[in-house]
């Protein structure tokens, strides 16, 4: 099967809550690969890119103020089905409606602190991907000794 790319932003409320190591175990017990990450204070301009969809939305500018109020760390990470197993990992983006033993199921209340980000689409991961990340960034197909025991 082919590979996907997602991105997962650590976003500030689960850097600030010092659940960036968890949240980076759950993804890695999962059996996705991280291919890049760095820690960084996101810009207002690559903010209103990420979030450019719901820039007629009233909540555009309190997503951009959010974002960019704390560091976060950013993931591309790569696996067979990695947008739906990261997505399953994270849980709904209601933290009320999340399961338990999702990210946002244990360990957030609202909407608008719900600790980590995901792309919704192969065509959404590849973009975002790109937008945080150079191709030199990134360390595709490396090879873990484990990767025979989780992918086919």
């Amino acid at each position: 099967m082919p590979m996907e790319r997602t991105l997962i932003i650590v976003k500030p409320d689960g850097v600030q809550r010092g659940l960036t190591g968890e949240i980076i175990r759950r993804f890695e017990a999962r059996g996705l690969r991280i291919i890049g990450m760095k820690f960084m204070q996101v810009s207002t301009e690559l903010a209103e890119k990420h979030y450019a969809i719901h820039r007629e939305r009233p909540f555009f500018a309190g997503l951009v103020k959010y974002i960019t109020s704390s560091p976060v760390v950013v993931m591309a990470l790569e696996g067979t089905n990695a947008i739906a197993a990261a997505r399953g990992t994270i849980g709904s983006t209601k933290p009320h409606e999340a399961a338990a033993g999702t990210i946002r199921g244990d360990f957030a209340l609202e909407v608008g602190r719900n600790l980590v980000h995901g792309s919704d689409s192969v065509e959404n991961g590849q973009i975002e991907v790109g937008n945080f990340f150079t191709e030199a960034e990134l360390h595709p197909g490396w090879s873990r000794n484990t990767d025979p025991w989780i992918f086919e």
